[in-house]
């Protein structure tokens, strides 16, 4: 079960999806040191001691973020700092 999971709506494209989700892990992946992979629409990321998947659906985008218990501490302010960027890319590019 993911300790952080949010899903914001958004009325963008599939391949406008696509970029606003990769904006989003590269802003991660900057932000938290993390490596991403794509498979279909779905994102992986991860690092030692978070993995998650930002999931692309029709108007929605699923982020689930899964923290090791060193890392649950940080959990408030990571799920506000992923919250406010699933908004900047996805419901503001609408």
């Amino acid at each position: 079960m993911a300790d952080i999971s949010i899903t914001q709506e958004h009325q963008l494209p599939l391949q406008q999806a696509k970029d606003a989700a990769q904006k989003v892990a590269d802003k991660m992946a900057t932000e938290f040191d993390m490596t991403t992979q794509w498979d279909g629409d779905i994102l992986s990321f991860k690092r030692s001691g978070v993995a998650g998947t930002l999931a692309l659906r029709d108007k929605e985008a699923q982020i689930d973020i899964t923290l090791d218990f060193l890392f649950k501490a940080f959990a408030g302010p990571l799920e506000e700092k992923v919250a406010r960027n699933m908004k900047k890319y996805f419901a503001d590019a609408a």
